[in-house]
């Protein structure tokens, strides 16, 4: 089969285009198509064989019904037994939108449709294509998202494409979904009214509305082995390829959590993808990172999460490590896909920070411009087993100098490179809990101590691996002395290199 994709625009629309896909639709065939959430695979609701294509098109369940399509409230008469006034209220509130309400279904919904169920799921899209497209077709459409199942649902045509090429007839190409996130379930057989998935549409939205309802404990991350009463309850959904995890904590502990869980993943040859917001992403170095909305308006996150999910695939990531995000509004219906994606895989952000004491090494020299920086540059080129900032200052710094040229020569011949380094003074910042403070002689170790107090992470160089030298200037020296230096450096970047990845092979930095 050769699947047509035709463009259409919903404030221009080719009444044509629509009315060959309704006749697709109507003769039993499939049509992709653009809704305000996702793009929906339409089939005719009322046809079992059709339903049975929709099936085998997706690979779903067979147990996992379609929701109905409509397109005007009064088509709820003939396919429904009963609409309570509670549900007259939300369609008068919420429809056309992204609202999916479960009634007891008419004898004219095929069993089919409704995934062997006594029930039929039913919404109104407010897409424009979408209703056209439903009246075009005769009224009912069934339409799960468009893509394979299991799969991150399409928020475009070209994802459509990507899954359903060749099994399916069309693909109304409408540009990318508004919303990026199915519609909130609800209920309507059950007392209260029970939320099935959420979307865009929340729990204190409906509330203001209808008064309690209830959520069904799927959503809140228990797995069930009851019969689905709606689409992405029971089967793992939305997941990329690549093994998905959510970290959670504080958003510091996630970040701190994401980059070495990230940098482990790496030293043992993954390819890692990372999932983070706009505020956070600059905290990220190591990955494949992405940007996927901001905490300050968390529509973009939903907009933006499928599309990112298949970025992951088309890169071909091992692993990816989300950040978590608030459960309150549409932030609910985040997090409930992201868990269905993950397969409710969840690590804790304190528990991977626990394992490393230090997670910052600043070398400290007088105006950090030689061994500091070069005791800073020679540790970044060393394989660690654990991620740090790595970092050198001066106690004497009046302006930000560059590294003096003799070092530069000396380390250029171990094919090293300083050129970027300014010199920066020590400050209160620099010294703290999680931040190893390493001086070049006992007389800066001492003044940092009698400044900011003795937190009992602050040593010199060689005391901290074991070696009784006192590293001196070497200002006025030649660069001969410059040269014994870096053997010196060598010598000792080594041995904590060594020392450093021994407590990391322990699991524990407790024992630096």
């Amino acid at each position: 089969m050769k699947t047509i994709m035709k463009k259409i625009d919903e404030k221009n629309m080719d009444m044509q285009v629509i009315q060959e896909a309704g006749e697709i639709l109507k003769n039993g065939g499939l049509v992709a198509f653009p809704t305000e959430t996702v793009y929906g695979l339409g089939a005719n609701a009322l046809d079992e064989e059709a339903a049975k294509k929709t099936y085998a098109a997706k690979g779903r369940p067979s147990d996992n019904p379609l929701i109905v399509h409509i397109a005007e409230v009064q088509a709820l008469e003939k396919i429904v037994d009963n609409v309570s006034r509670e549900a007259e209220v939300l369609a008068a509130r919420f429809w056309p939108g992204p609202l999916t309400m479960i009634f007891k279904k008419s004898g004219i919904v095929p069993y089919g449709t409704t995934g062997g169920l006594e029930t039929v799921a039913v919404r109104m899209p407010s897409n424009k294509i979408a209703r056209e497209l439903i009246l075009a077709a005769g009224g009912y459409v069934s339409a799960p998202s468009a893509n394979t199942s299991g799969r991150p649902s399409p928020t475009t045509a070209a994802h459509v494409m990507d899954d359903m090429d060749g099994k399916i007839e069309m693909i109304l190409d409408g540009g990318s979904a508004e919303i990026g996130l199915e519609s909130t379930i609800v209920d309507m057989t059950a007392e209260p009214p029970m939320i099935l998935r959420p979307g865009a549409i929340t729990a204190d939205m409906l509330e203001q509305v209808i008064g309690y309802v209830s959520i069904d404990e799927t959503v809140l991350g228990i797995e069930s082995d009851k019969a689905p009463k709606a689409p992405g309850m029971k089967y793992r959904h939305y997941a990329p390829k690549a093994r998905l995890m959510i970290v959670e904590g504080n958003i510091r502990e996630e970040v701190l959590a994401i980059r070495q869980l990230a940098f482990d993943a790496i030293q043992k040859g993954k390819h890692v993808g990372i999932i983070a917001s706009a505020e956070t992403i600059g905290y990220y170095s190591n990955g494949i990172i992405k940007n996927i909305g901001s905490r300050e308006n968390e529509k973009t996150i939903a907009r933006n999460l499928y599309a990112v999910l298949r970025e992951f695939d088309e890169e071909q990531v091992d692993e990816i490590y989300s950040e978590s995000f608030a459960l309150a509004g549409i932030g609910n219906a985040i997090m409930n896909r992201l868990e269905k994606a993950a397969g409710h895989l969840r690590i804790s952000a304190s528990a991977v920070i626990k394992r490393q004491k230090y997670r910052r090494i600043v070398f400290v020299s007088a105006t950090d411009t030689c061994t500091g920086p070069m005791a800073a540059e020679m540790l970044r080129q060393k394989k660690l087993y654990q991620e740090y900032v790595i970092d050198s200052r001066g106690m004497v710094v009046l302006f930000p100098e560059p590294v003096n040229q003799k070092a530069e020569a000396v380390m250029k011949s171990a094919r090293m490179s300083m050129t970027e380094h300014k010199a920066a003074a020590f400050t209160s910042a620099d010294y703290g809990t999680g931040i190893l403070v390493l001086t070049m002689d006992r007389g800066q170790k001492e003044k940092i101590i009698a400044e900011y107090g003795d937190e009992g992470n602050v040593f010199t160089l060689c005391e901290y691996v074991g070696e009784d030298e006192e590293i001196l200037s070497l200002h006025g020296k030649p660069l001969t002395e410059y040269g014994k230096r870096l053997e010196l450096l060598s010598k000792l970047i080594d041995k904590l290199t060594e020392k450093l990845n021994k407590a990391a092979e322990e699991g524990s930095m407790e024992n630096v």
